[in-house]
């Protein structure tokens, strides 16, 4: 169910409004939450890539991303590391330093998320299957390089 909240819209169990600020809740009426569907329903017609990105997009979906980035470079760093170790120790000194930022940056994004953001990517990993998961981002590439002929 919808509700609005100091004149925005949010779904339940979702705080809006000032930091610190508890609004009054009013349920939407039924004349609001058929304008509403009207104006979903026209998204889906008018832009289906735009509909399902929003959809597809969470509050954590910017710290998955850098999180996932950060472990990437931690690996790459590390690789970095141990083959430059006998070779330069400049170089493998590079190799550390990006292993450095990398769990920096893992560790930064991960405090973003916190609990309820892990829990909710590991329940959408679970629900949709890992394979998928990637897969709609390799979709998404598609798309976004697709030429339109």
């Amino acid at each position: 169910m919808l509700w609005k909240d100091e004149g925005r819209i949010s779904r339940i169990g979702h705080r809006t409004g000032a930091r610190g600020k508890r609004g009054v809740r009013v349920p939407l009426s039924e004349d609001e939450q058929r304008i509403l569907s009207e104006i979903e329903a026209k998204l889906y017609e008018s832009d289906p890539g735009l509909a399902r990105d929003i959809a597809d997009t969470t509050i954590y979906t910017h710290a998955y991303r850098n999180l996932k980035w950060g472990l990437l470079g931690f690996f790459l760093g590390l690789v970095m590391l141990v083959l430059t170790l006998s070779v330069n120790f400049v170089l493998s000194f590079g190799g550390f330093l990006i292993m450095l930022i990398s769990a920096i940056t893992v560790e930064r994004n991960t405090r973003r998320m916190g609990k309820a953001g892990l829990d909710q990517i590991t329940q959408s990993m679970r629900a949709s299957g890992l394979r998928d998961y990637f897969g709609n981002t390799s979709t998404k590439m598609r798309d976004r390089f697709k030429r339109d002929e």
